[in-house]
């Protein structure tokens, strides 16, 4: 797929003066493919230092700067983290494409003590600031939304202006849409995905990033679908999830994109806590299945020839 500026669908929200730039940024986020491969790098807030360090995770994960290099050296379509980082770090890589994620939260407070509350640390305008004056590749922002918390409201109004007012400035949108909470039973019922999944849609949103569905008895990328047509014409990407073994990855990943119809994936640690060499394989073993529609055998071929 090799898609052309006529091609892209531009929200009625973006201006007039803006489509041009819209349309720039999302053919150079998905690379002209209609899919996302997103490189997640906003668990240090997320994760703490869990991700980053310990048992299985390789030394380079410890620096920050591990995750700059492999966005920088890998094929990617775009790298989602915190403006703090990007700030510190785009000098030294100022070609990546960078997503700046807008509100992050530690996962210290459980939700046995606290429904979950993501607020927001900036607004669109100081990302749109930023990006003119340090000159940076921002093509996109971020925002988490936790449905079924009893903050959810507070939530989906900061997520509507984020969408809004991004468009409003011809960048794209990803809303991460976790349904989680003391009402939330099953995080993982696809029902309620795809439920996550329309919400986003409503929303406004350009992507939306949720997790598998699990169900015994139900194969995930089948029940998948479900979340798939509820989103419409907003494109939903697959959480990553633990680390796992790389060939199951790349299995269950061309699986939610070419079984289930999903739009690309939002991958972090099963690519960071890697060396940087096979962090590198890993996200263009990732690259191929998602945006070059390469099959398993011949990703895990790509990982292996790194």
């Amino acid at each position: 797929m090799n898609l052309k500026e006529d091609d892209i669908m531009v929200p009625l929200d973006v201006p007039k003066a803006e489509r041009e730039n819209y349309i720039n940024n999302y053919l150079t986020i998905t690379q002209k493919s209609g899919r996302l491969m997103l490189f997640a790098g906003d668990q240090k807030v997320e994760h703490l230092n869990n991700d980053f360090y310990g048992q299985g995770i390789h030394p380079d994960d410890s620096d920050p700067e591990h995750l700059f290099r492999i966005a920088n050296q890998a094929n990617i379509g775009v790298f989602a983290t915190q403006l703090g980082l990007i700030a510190r770090y785009g000098n030294i890589y100022p070609d990546i494409p960078y997503l700046v994620k807008l509100n992050s939260k530690t996962n210290l407070v459980k939700t046995s003590q606290s429904d979950p509350f993501n607020n927001q640390w900036l607004d669109v305008q100081q990302v749109v600031d930023f990006r003119d004056n340090s000159g940076l590749n921002i093509l996109a922002v971020g925002y988490t939304v936790y449905l079924g918390s009893e903050y959810e409201s507070e939530m989906l109004h900061q997520a509507v202006q984020v969408v809004y007012n991004a468009h409003h400035h011809g960048l794209i949108t990803v809303l991460w849409v976790y349904p989680r909470g003391k009402a939330v039973a099953d995080e993982k019922d696809a029902h309620l995905i795809a439920g996550a999944t329309g919400v986003a849609a409503c929303l406004g949103s350009d992507f939306v990033k949720v997790n598998y569905p699990k169900k015994e008895g139900c194969e995930s990328k089948e029940i998948f679908k479900e979340a798939i047509r509820a989103a419409g014409l907003t494109k939903v990407v697959c959480a990553g999830g633990s680390s796992d073994d790389v060939e199951v990855f790349l299995k269950r990943l061309h699986d939610q994109i070419h079984v289930s119809g999903a739009s690309g994936n939002a991958t972090g640690r099963n690519v960071h806590q890697k060396s940087l060499k096979d962090a590198i394989a890993m996200c263009d073993a990732i690259y191929a299945i998602t945006v070059e529609n390469v099959g398993v055998k011949e990703a895990l071929k790509i990982y292996h020839s790194n």
